[in-house]
């Protein structure tokens, strides 16, 4: 009853306002706001944004330009419908829409249903774990506008994208000269690690309808979360296109090349659940990276060595170059065609999580090969401090030994007793080339507009993937590295043992440390017909269809390794005895076809109020991780990728006016046949790959965008989203003690569905006047289940930044803001408590019946939350 009248309430809002205000001309409404612009993204034959029967918010550059975004998906605040975890900051962020949220807290998996475009085509159209679209996409000074399309119409006009599209429009040069140079320089977190950064853009014309546009930044980021003996981001890139104009069309080419060096935020440890705080000894500006460390490890896939640097952190390239071609033939046909090549490189020096281990448990050094019976010693790497001393005696009974602690000069110790850290060491080397075209041509005839045409995507990626380093460190911020050496005995060979090379890393003994190669080649076509038909003036239908064609061809090597006396032949270094053993490669060849269609009437209303109603049917293509996971000899013949299939029914309310403009859009989605996976714990500190189970959802809500105009001088822009997703038919595995003999299958059918709020809005009242201005954003993040299982609810949370400006001048402007003005520790994703393996388990097995324990006895866990307070000075010249 309370969904129906709030719908009615909206309806009645409309009408009022037309009765009202419905009697001002065409022409001054359109002075009063862009809701009439033109639309090109997420449509087959551009329109006003009036007669386009889909959800999109356009965000112009004077907009975003106000705005100092974490990331370039952070912009998508902006956006109802549309959550966004930017916590981690530049890279691995996580974005839904409609409350498809399945699989994106962890950012690596972050744009599973939604397609993060650069000029009309996917950045890459390649994903899988620890590789997407951010790592080569980034905010500057040469966007002109983002376009954000949500659900409906994004399954039939792009590829594999049925959640939405977000498409960051490039600037081209004008008729005039024109260029800015950006500086920006700030304090972040309670550290006041710097930023200086620079973002240049100019164009103008060539003469002959030439026109050319340059642009790109470079920026040295020490971070929100101060590593210390490194920047956590610095890099920048390069971007130039240039257009020629003619009387039938236009041809751009275009060409980027970005370098990047990009870390991440590393989860903090955390106490209480219900109002989370960083556990004793840390703060909200706390960095738990390794310091700058080195690591050289044999490549067994391909030869040769990998070498790890900590400063390194994930270092991305993009180098591309495109073309955009657009032709009128004649007599109403036109052509639009758009391709580009890419050759890119992602290369992982960092860590995928710290744990907290205690030096009195079997399972540190089962970790690195080095259980015995002697003393252990762990040391400060910089000064030779004796951090802990513990001893392991023989037991009278049984084989584990019994451990007691010499001497402990750890700090943080409430945290675990005689405890330190654990951080594997990740290396990933991913090189992808990839080649997108896509080419449409549209005939106006009448009344009506028909398009055809065809999409073709090519990826040749290869990956080597592993690391059997790992590291153990204070429980502290910027923590210390500690060697560890043993004096006893190990399996009957009694000695002095150096457990960390020099640099203070072990190795993950045998196939711990394994590691695997990926060589795929992943192709689609599609083909696309859309049909839009202007009944009446008033009226139009639009509908389309889309076949789509996956190919993924390729093979996985496994390595598997052994323990031996190591390159130097010397069994006391336990940092180098893990040796190849065999490998093993499997190969793959699999397609799938969909087929997805759209359809949708828009009826408008006068020229200040207009409704539709659209149903979607979409298909989603599995990710690569899915032939990637299958890299055995014995499960290669269970690899069987399935298509998820999304169903949308939306509806939208738009209206304009001087004092306000209004977009409602109601939605229905069900998501099916999303798999379900992970990996988890062998006894011996190995892992293994989980069956993948497949699982259906459904969500129900309403996306308000609005602004509203009350005074000269004064506006309050607010997007929101109010929804409830539900699991309507759900599987997951619950990993229980190490190893598969217990593993079971949980059924969480009717519960909701992990990490989706059921409300969450921006609100921002903005005052502005001759050269000034000034605003304050509430971000509001509503509850969302911890996981499947609804163990416990992640708390809401709200976040405010603000911002003011000042024009010296036409050439000279600055501006100042302060995001997360209060400091709040805003939870976006977690990590179970308990050991190390368990932390390394799902999220759902983590039970409601572990989560009172956990309460009870005030157990630490770990959080990523949202940066801390950081304040901004912008200074721009305008040439």
């Amino acid at each position: 009853m309370k969904r129906k009248a709030y719908f009615l309430m909206v309806g009645i809002a409309s009408v009022y306002f037309q009765n009202v205000y419905g009697q001002q001309t065409e022409n001054d409404s359109l002075k009063s706001n862009n809701i009439d612009e033109v639309v090109v993204t997420g449509v087959f034959d551009k329109r006003l944004k009036m007669n386009s029967p889909i959800a999109i918010s356009v965000l112009k550059k004077d907009f975003i330009e106000k705005q100092t975004p974490n990331s370039a998906a952070d912009l998508l605040k902006n956006v109802p419908g549309v959550y966004v975890n930017s916590s981690n900051g530049e890279i691995r962020n996580s974005i839904a829409s409609r409350g498809i949220t399945i699989g994106t807290q962890d950012g690596s998996f972050g744009y599973e249903y939604v397609s993060m475009q650069e000029d009309g085509l996917p950045i890459t159209n390649t994903t899988y774990f620890n590789y997407g679209p951010d790592f080569f996409l980034r905010a500057d000074a040469t966007i002109d506008q983002l376009d954000a399309v949500r659900g409906g119409s994004s399954s039939i006009t792009t590829a594999n994208a049925p959640g939405g599209i977000f498409n960051y429009i490039s600037k081209t040069g004008g008729n005039k000269f024109a260029g800015e140079v950006r500086f920006r320089t700030g304090f972040q977190g309670a550290n006041t690690s710097g930023l200086y950064r620079t973002d240049i853009n100019f164009g103008g014309p060539l003469g002959n309808n030439w026109f050319y546009n340059i642009g790109g930044f470079y920026r040295y980021d020490e971070g929100a979360r101060n590593p210390g003996d490194y920047a956590l981001n610095n890099g920048g890139q390069i971007k130039m296109n240039i257009v020629k104009k003619y009387n039938r069309g236009s041809v751009k080419v275009y060409l980027k090349y970005l370098n990047d060096k990009n870390g991440y935020s590393m989860s903090l440890p955390t106490r209480g659940f219900t109002d989370p705080k960083v556990a004793e000894g840390f703060n909200n500006s706390s960095s738990v990276l390794l310091p700058e460390v080195q690591y050289t490890q044999q490549n067994f896939v391909e030869g040769g060595t990998l070498n790890y640097n900590s400063s390194n952190l994930v270092n991305s390239k993009y180098r591309s170059i495109g073309m955009n071609w657009d032709h009128k033939l004649g007599e109403g046909w036109t052509l639009d065609n758009k391709i580009r090549y890419s050759n890119n490189d992602v290369i992982y020096n960092t860590s995928s999580s710290t744990s907290i281990i205690s030096a009195t448990s079997t399972a540190l050094y089962n970790l690195v090969g080095a259980t015995g019976f002697g003393t252990y010693n762990f040391r400060d790497l910089i000064t030779g401090q004796t951090m802990l001393s513990v001893n392991a005696a023989a037991p009278n009974t049984g084989t584990m030994p019994i451990y007691s602690v010499n001497q402990n000069n750890l700090t943080n110790q409430s945290l675990g007793a005689n405890s330190v850290f654990v951080t594997p060491l990740n290396l990933y080397e991913n090189r992808v080339e990839e080649l997108l075209e896509q080419f449409t041509i549209n005939k106006k005839w009448r009344n009506m507009s028909f398009s055809l045409g065809g999409y073709f995507g090519y990826s040749d990626a290869a990956r080597v993937s592993g690391g059997g380093g790992v590291s153990f460190t204070t429980l502290e911020p910027q923590p210390r590295i500690l060697t560890v050496d043993f004096n006893g005995s190990i399996n009957g060979l009694g000695g002095n043992y150096q457990i960390t090379n020099p640099n203070g890393v072990a190795q993950f003994p045998g196939n711990n440390g394994v590691l695997l190669g990926f060589y795929a080649k992943q192709r689609q076509l599609a083909g696309f017909f859309g049909h839009t038909w202007d009944i009446t003036p008033a009226l139009t239908l639009d509908w389309g269809v889309r076949y789509e064609n996956g190919n993924v061809k390729g093979h996985n090597t496994r390595t598997y390794l052994k323990v031996a006396s190591g390159l130097d032949n010397n069994p006391y270094t336990l940092y180098d005895n893990t040796i190849l053993d065999y490998a093993q490669t499997v190969d793959y060849n699999r397609t799938l076809e969909t087929f997805a269609y759209s359809a949708a009437l828009n009826y408008r209303i006068n020229t200040n109020l207009a409704v539709y109603g659209r149903y979607s049917h979409g298909n989603k293509a599995p990710d690569l991780d899915v032939y990637f996971a299958t890299n055995r000899v014995t499960t290669i013949q269970f690899l069987d990728p399935q298509k998820r299939t999304t169903d949308q029914i939306e509806a939208g309310i738009k209206a304009k006016y001087n004092a306000f403009d209004l977009f409602v859009t109601p939605f229905y989605s069900v998501l099916k046949n999303v798999p379900a996976s992970g990996f988890a714990n062998m006894p011996d500190g190995s892992f293994y790959a989980l069956p993948t189970l497949y699982n259906d959802f459904k969500t129900l809500g309403v996306e308000i965008e609005t602004t509203v105009r009350p005074i000269d001088n004064f506006s309050i822009r607010a997007v929101a989203t109010l929804q409830k997703s539900k699991i309507t038919n759900g599987t997951f595995w619950i990993t229980n003690a190490a190893g598969p003999q217990d593993d079971i299958k949980g059924d969480f059918s009717g519960n909701e569905t992990s990490a989706t709020p059921r409300a969450f809005f921006n609100i921002t009242p903005m005052y502005s006047k001759n050269k000034f201005y000034t605003f304050l954003t509430w971000n509001y993040m509503g509850e969302r289940q911890a996981n499947n299982r609804n163990a416990f609810k992640l708390p809401s949370f709200s976040l405010f930044d603000f911002a003011l400006g000042y024009n010296f001048s036409e050439s000279i402007s600055a501006s100042f803001n302060v995001n997360n003005l209060f400091d709040k520790y805003a939870v976006m994703s977690w990590l179970r408590p308990g050991s190390y393996a368990e932390q390394r388990g799902t999220l759902d097995s983590f039970t409601p019946e572990l989560y009172q324990a956990a309460v009870a006895n005030n157990s630490p866990y770990f959080t990523v939350a949202n940066p801390p307070r950081s304040y901004f000075l912008t200074v721009v010249y305008k040439l």
